[in-house]
């Protein structure tokens, strides 16, 4: 008895002496050991006992020897992934049947979940968090390849999605022109989807075909109107009436200016008045009219409103400013003409002519209408539509007889055309979109005359029923320039006598 406790107390103060309490042995399965790797070899085949100290360090003791192997301190136990290398170094990491997750890792519950795919037969990359360079767990062995075809492609990838390019398909349009700097923006509108508005009987032209609208030709009719040669409505577009004009221009003022000289024309508008556009802001009275919802077709219709009036706040402006209205608008995108206290820009056409005139010839052939002071010097041309094939204007030498501002207009079926099932005697009343205009210069040749018209932008291209039609702008300005008595010649095209008729513009003065 007594060996036996001596024995004891003997073995007991070697454990003490040691430092480390034993603790039972734990026997892995056994491996082989990676000796190429210059892993420790064990005696038996990786029997460790392990140990905990007073310290907490865990120590791994070779079972067989009794050498210490390793001390782990107890921080480290928490890096798993470190003590399964460590323990694969040392032949006891467990066996891929016996490995262990835990539930509240999640780092152990995302191999758990990769272990499955894997046995599913699904593959899928380890996240990048987890990559450890010196581990063996995220190792391309770890994973089995995808598997492949016949031509050792994968195939558990998706097929690469069609492409959805969009092909040009060829234009059946006119194509518009390049936009040049400064050029004035026009007005697009979808052919699919918008309307034709309701211009109440008026011709008019969709914005969206007009074709190379420039904001340096607009300069140009600025100029030519500020230089008493009217190019029409200020529209930005070339054509006769700006090449007509151009050639009066030079007339008047004794230059040669041409249309390609961009120099030469900014420093003329430069001389005459500065920008060819300015700052105009829309005031109450240009918002309160008087306008009518649309003009009717029918003179009986007509007849029946207290007004041939604008129709518009936008027609009313583009004709105080010489200007075409859709281009008016153009220039203006996103405007609310209604509102008062906008600002817009506009023409600066500079002063009215004044220079009395005694001489007005109407070139029948050129569509134009040269106005002459008294000694014989062009002071204003203005484009024109005279008479027709049909109803051609008069030949020869006339007189202005009388002058009328905003006048009546007499509607007589036997002597006027007739229109529709219109057989009376009708009075439109005065206004700018009255069968005559604003303005009406009586002839002394019976139902003749020089008048406006409420289509501005049609003049000097289409016709008329035996008169001298001239914009509402321009009508008026000639009209304060002559005074009964001014001779009116007639040149070229065919004579009433050639064709036969008379005019059918007959006007009455209220």
């Amino acid at each position: 008895m007594l060996r036996l406790i001596f024995s004891l107390s003997a073995l007991a103060a070697g454990l003490a002496s040691s430092g480390a309490f034993a603790a039972p042995s734990v026997d892995g399965p056994q491996g082989v050991r990676p000796a190429e790797r210059g892993a420790l070899m064990l005696a038996q085949e990786g029997n460790i006992d392990i140990y905990y100290d007073a310290r907490g360090n865990r120590v791994l003791v070779d079972a067989d020897t009794g050498k210490v192997i390793a001390i782990q301190p107890p921080g480290s136990r928490l890096d798993r992934r470190a003590l399964r290398r460590q323990m694969q170094e040392l032949g006891r990491a467990p066996a891929e049947d016996d490995d262990r997750y835990y539930l509240d890792n999640p780092e152990d519950m995302a191999r758990f979940r990769r272990r499955q795919l894997e046995e599913n037969g699904r593959v899928i990359p380890p996240p990048a968090d987890e990559y450890d360079p010196n581990g063996d767990d995220n190792s391309v062995d770890a994973y089995p390849p995808a598997p492949n075809n016949d031509e050792g492609y994968a195939t558990t990838y998706p097929e690469e999605p069609k492409s959805n390019t969009i092909k040009r398909q060829p234009l059946n349009e006119a194509s518009i022109d390049p936009e040049q700097p400064g050029q004035g923006e026009v007005l697009q509108t979808n052919p699919e989807t918008s309307l034709p508005p309701n211009t109440g009987g008026k011709a008019s032209v969709d914005p969206s075909l007009s074709l190379g609208v420039r904001q340096d030709v607009a300069a140009l009719q600025v100029l030519l109107d500020r230089g008493g040669a009217s190019p029409g409505v200020i529209d930005g577009r070339f054509g006769s009436n700006v090449d007509k004009a151009l050639a009066a221009y030079n007339e008047i003022n004794g230059t040669n200016l041409k249309s390609t000289d961009a120099v030469g024309i900014q420093a003329a508008l430069a001389q005459s008045g500065g920008d060819p556009f300015a700052s105009y802001t829309i005031t109450p009275e240009d918002v309160a009219g008087p306008y009518v919802a649309s003009i009717p077709e029918d003179y009986s219709q007509k007849a029946k409103l207290d007004c041939m009036c604008y129709t518009s706040v936008t027609e009313a402006l583009a004709e105080r400013f010489h200007m075409d209205e859709t281009y008016l608008k153009s220039i203006n995108k996103g405007i609310d003409f209604n509102r008062p206290g906008m600002m817009i820009k506009v023409a600066n056409f500079g002063k009215l002519v004044s220079t009395p005139v005694t001489r007005i010839v109407a070139d029948k052939t050129k569509k134009e209408v040269y106005a002459y002071d008294g000694s014989g010097k062009l002071v204003a041309a203005y484009p024109a539509t005279i008479g027709s094939a049909d109803t051609p204007s008069p030949t020869g030498i006339h007189a202005v007889s009388r002058i009328a501002l905003d006048p009546n207009y007499t509607y007589n079926p036997n002597i006027n055309f007739k229109q529709g099932q219109n057989d009376k005697i009708l009075t439109v009343p005065p206004g700018p979109n009255g069968p005559v205009g604003s303005v009406w210069i009586a002839l002394d040749k019976p139902t003749y005359g020089i008048h406006g018209t409420p289509e501005p932008s049609k003049i000097g291209k289409t016709e008329s029923h035996g008169c001298v039609r001239l914009t509402n702008w321009d009508a008026r300005e000639l009209a304060k320039l002559v005074s009964p008595g001014v001779t009116v010649e007639f040149i070229g095209g065919p004579t009433i006598a050639e064709v036969g008729g008379t005019s059918t513009d007959e006007f009455t003065q209220q």
